[in-house]
């Protein structure tokens, strides 16, 4: 095979692990297919947590075709028993010829697959496509970071109007932009662990913070409010819908008691900290992996200001607000060009009229 063909198979392979959108965490989005002779013969993907993982289902559906084959996997075969056995295994037991995997597994439980199969005798290569797989599966790698057991990783999604503004003179920013770029928010959503807000947001647009639409996640996000002076209505619809997904408040450690008695009776978990490090620290001891954070103003000034923010999902609709309406970035910490967080691009696209652009720090 030619440098192209891989990467051109390895493609294909990312292609497949998002059907595993929002079913398989906490384990990575993961495709794969067998190739004899330069045709695909077996293609699969993880595609629900406690399954079979990608490999297993490309070599089923290959059958006897993955002898003397070639496998390209989007992350290095696993090489321990979990959920499932090793996928080294499997691919051993098919007599395949070649393995060809985009990133290397960083997790130190299921890495060294990629070794144990050269050891075995098959022809292996890494690092097809490595940037793509990594930036499919960042939450996965953000975890097996120094970061990554301080805190969740941190998506801010933030609706903005072409002069940047989060909501108008009134505080309101529902239905920003339109049902295209909505339905790509309840996508995002389903990928999470949990999406968080502000009481401000709350309080002006009362929010439920469901995932609906395509995406049916195998676990319904817990909705994160933070709430320093627990403010959270006892009517609103978070509350309302608790019984579909969970609803937890971050609040300070000298909150009002009572209004904590009342929200604990209604099934809300509290979280107490003092600072938004503490905060985050707590959440990801709680096992929140993969934060989607909507804001308002005062909350993503707060994560900006933090450096907390691994990516900015940024969605411009094509009206303008003014200048008395609210921006998300009046809050943040202010600095010099000199020393200024520095953002790359990393996507853009069109929902409709809307924009959606995506930055990496």
């Amino acid at each position: 095979m030619s440098a192209d063909d891989d990467a051109r198979f390895m493609r294909r392979a990312l292609e497949l692990a998002r059907r595993g959108w929002g079913r398989v965490a906490p384990n990575p989005l993961v495709g794969a297919l067998v190739v004899q002779e330069g045709e695909v013969v077996g293609e699969g993907w993880h595609g629900e947590y406690g399954r079979p993982h990608a490999e297993v289902e490309a070599l089923r559906a290959a059958g006897e075709a993955a002898r003397g084959a070639t496998v390209y996997v989007s992350l290095e075969p696993c090489s321990h028993h979990g959920q499932t056995p090793p996928c080294t295994d499997a691919l051993l037991l098919a007599g395949v010829a070649r393995v060809v995997y985009a990133a290397a597994d960083p997790n130190p439980k299921a890495r060294g697959g990629a070794a144990l199969l050269r050891a075995a005798g098959l022809a292996v290569q890494g690092g097809v496509e490595e940037a793509e797989a990594r930036e499919l599966n960042a939450p996965f790698f953000h975890h097996f970071t120094p970061a990554g057991a301080r805190r969740p990783w941190v998506e801010l999604k933030l609706a903005l109007s072409l002069d940047a503004r989060l909501a108008d003179h009134t505080g309101r920013s529902a239905w920003l932009t339109g049902e295209a770029a909505r339905a790509e928010v309840h996508r995002q959503r389903g990928a999470h662990d949990a999406i968080a807000v502000g009481i401000g947001t709350v309080l002006a647009d009362d929010p439920q913070l469901t995932v609906r639409g395509e995406v049916a996640p195998r676990r319904p996000p817990a909705r994160v409010v933070f709430d320093r002076r627990l403010r959270l209505p006892l009517h609103s619809r978070l509350l309302r819908t608790a019984d579909e997904a969970p609803v937890w408040v971050v609040c300070g450690p000298n909150a009002p008691a009572e209004a904590a008695r009342e929200l604990e009776a209604r099934g809300v978990r509290l979280l107490r900290a003092e600072a938004l490090g503490e905060a985050l620290a707590a959440l990801r001891e709680a096992g929140i992996g993969a934060l989607y954070c909507e804001g308002g103003a005062t909350l993503a000034g707060a994560f900006l200001s933090a450096g907390a923010v691994d990516r900015l999902q940024l969605f411009y609709a094509p009206l303008l607000l003014g200048a008395d309406a609210v921006s998300p970035f009046a809050a943040v910490a202010r600095t010099s060009i000199a020393e200024v967080q520095r953002w790359r691009l990393l996507e853009s696209r069109r929902f409709g009229d809307d924009t959606l652009i995506t930055l990496a720090p």
